[in-house]
């Protein structure tokens, strides 16, 4: 590791780079580290599919690689060919993986689609990536790449196959009428690390989304390079982990490809609604997720208990919890601590892990802040939250707490091979393997964001004096008030949105005399605690947004938040919005970031309402 700039006055890092540890031959690709996985053991379990509810059946890494190899050669018979790009529309599920994978043998570039994505911004992925043909889920989703070819005027698809009733079976069937294995073997082996692997477009809080290139090297070299830490302790051959956010994100793929490259088992669940179930069922090691999920499993916990009576013993249970990780993050835990801690792993602890399978022991939190309080909460019932930081244009990791060496509320050091530094403007930049070689079709953007090798993020943060890396807010989200007072708005956002009512929360305040909030309400939650205070279970939300109990306990929630800040800082007034913030209306990216233009522009007259009158222009 080394430092390159330091600044002894504030014991804060420039610039920190972590050398490479892996030598990494140029000539691979990913597909290698699923030939490398068959070699090792061909009969080991890269994979579970649920056939039924509760009811998994592995998939070997030799059974994964000849469907791989069929589907591939389908989509050559198809008409395919070396460097095309193959559109992929579904929910997270085994598919998605296996035809990604199958797409890279065939020599082909993927490029995911939300399943949520409308017509408008399909074509405009088709279009920019020149996309041939398309693997959709269901028929709905083919509905959808129908409208958009036919309202854009697009060029035909070679082919569009379907997940569902078994509709990859017509790509399997065309392998008959494919090249050769010689062939076939050859297209596998062209592509090199500085070679095209997907183009992955950015969910965009603003504007249009832009295609970041991101190459077998982003993908391979970087899991490579992060299994070679003692990241390599949690994610092996015998640790297994339930992928359940979208693999169109970057951090749900490059898992996958870490798992490839690990051998761990995989399975996949795509109805939120049943990861509880799916969890026990599978019994994890570790889990990947977004800050929402810690949230929802903590909040859940504690309802559960206020509900059975218990919500004294949450409480207790949860402060020491809190106190056990710091007091090891010091390096002592007092005795009385420990006996404390010890009671509570009877009572609560261990009824919590079990809800996440029982095995869960590591956690990998990315695609926005977790806060203190959480990352000390779970490490101290047991599971290690290890946050980390980065991009669709870093392939998701940039820096990551590693299992030894943890600092919670930061998002660890950088990774081997990559670096990060403060600019002077509080800028993080990055660079190393991670970083994508451009943004496609894009020469301008790409010219002006990827400076002599350093990515320009966006996110301003800094580095402390051993090169962990924290974050502080978005460049673009700081507001200026009326007087010139700058607000980072995630200070305030983070601990709002971590009450078991508040679904989300933006600051407002840009240009207007004081800052102010628009807060949402959780609709999963709301029925339980309304019900501990009175209220019936099925009053509208409308109704509820006005409601004086409700009102009460947002203020206290904002009250809390504001002694973090200060008096010019802080949070004047409020109000709830009727609806939630929802991906349908544009309103929040499908990587669940807020757009807050779209947020401001929609609920303008509650703004208006708080400020007594519109925006100055």
């Amino acid at each position: 590791m080394q430092a390159a700039t330091v600044d002894h006055q504030e014991r804060t890092l420039k610039e920190y780079i972590s050398p490479p540890v892996v030598d990494v031959p140029q000539d691979m690709n990913i597909t290698d580290l699923l030939e490398q996985q068959v070699l090792a053991d061909p009969r080991r379990p890269l994979f579970a599919r649920q056939a039924s509810p509760g009811q998994w059946s592995d998939v070997s890494s030799s059974e994964f690689r000849d469907d791989v190899r069929t589907l591939a050669r389908g989509l050559a018979a198809a008409g395919l060919e070396p460097g095309d790009r193959i559109g992929i529309m579904a929910p997270t599920r085994y598919e998605w993986t296996l035809m990604d994978v199958a797409i890279w043998y065939a020599g082909a570039v993927t490029v995911p689609i939300y399943e949520t994505s409308s017509p408008s911004q399909v074509a405009w992925i088709l279009s920019d990536a020149q996309v041939r043909a398309v693997v959709c889920d269901t028929s709905r989703h083919r509905g959808i790449v129908d409208t958009a070819i036919r309202q854009e005027q697009l060029d035909p698809l070679v082919g569009c196959w379907l997940i569902e009733d078994d509709g990859l079976d017509d790509l399997r069937r065309l392998a008959d009428h494919g090249p050769d294995e010689a062939a076939m073997e050859s297209r596998r082996c062209a592509a090199t690390l500085e070679d095209l692997a997907t183009i992955i477009y950015t969910s965009g809080t603003t504007g249009r989304p832009k295609g970041c290139e991101l190459t077998h090297g982003n993908f391979a070299e970087l899991s490579l390079q992060t299994l070679a830490t003692d990241l390599g302790t949690v994610v092996n051959a015998r640790s297994s982990t339930v992928m359940f956010i979208p693999l169109a994100h970057v951090f749900a793929r490059f898992i996958s490809v870490l798992a490839l490259a690990a051998g761990t088992k995989v399975g996949h669940t795509a109805d939120i609604k049943q990861l509880v179930p799916d969890l026990q069922s599978f019994r994890p090691t570790f889990l990947l997720a977004v800050p929402r999920v810690f949230e929802k499993v903590y909040n859940s916990a504690q309802l559960k208990a206020e509900t059975g009576g218990k919500g004294k013993v949450f409480a207790a249970g949860a402060r020491t919890a809190i106190e056990y990780s710091q007091a090891k993050s010091r390096g002592r835990v007092p005795l009385v601590l420990r006996v404390r801690h010890a009671l509570f792993e009877k009572l609560l602890y261990g009824k919590i892990r079990a809800a996440m399978g029982g095995r869960v022991a590591h956690a990998v939190s990315g695609g926005g802040p977790l806060g203190a309080r959480l990352g000390h909460f779970f490490h101290g019932i047991g599971v290690n939250i290890m946050e980390g930081y980065g991009l669709t244009e870093t392939t998701a990791p940039v820096t990551v707490n590693v299992p030894s060496a943890v600092k919670i509320g930061t998002v660890g050091q950088p990774l081997p091979g990559n670096g990060v530094r403060i600019a002077d403007d509080g800028e993080i930049l990055a660079r190393g393997v991670c970083v994508m070689r451009a943004y496609h079709n894009r020469p301008d953007v790409t010219g002006k964001e990827l400076v002599d090798g350093w990515l320009h993020t966006g996110d301003i943060g800094d580095l402390d004096d051993e090169g962990y890396l924290t974050i502080t807010g978005r460049k673009k989200e700081i507001i200026v008030t009326a007087s010139g007072k700058n607000v980072v708005p995630a200070q305030l956002e983070d601990q709002i949105r971590a009450d078991a009512v508040v679904s989300q929360c933006v600051v407002v305040g840009d240009q207007r005399p004081f800052v102010s909030a628009l807060v949402t309400l959780d609709a999963d939650i709301l029925p339980t605690w309304l019900g501990q205070h009175g209220i019936p279970a099925d009053t509208p939300m409308e109704e509820l947004a006005t409601h004086p109990v409700v009102l009460d306990h947002v203020q206290s929630v904002i009250d809390r938040a504001n002694e973090s800040v200060s008096q010019a800082e802080s949070i004047r007034a409020f109000r709830i919005a009727p609806v939630d913030f929802s991906i349908e209306s544009g309103q929040m990216t499908p990587s669940l970031k807020i757009r807050r233009d779209v947020v401001l522009e929609d609920f303008e007259p509650l703004v208006a309402e708080i400020y007594g009158a519109p925006k100055p222009v």
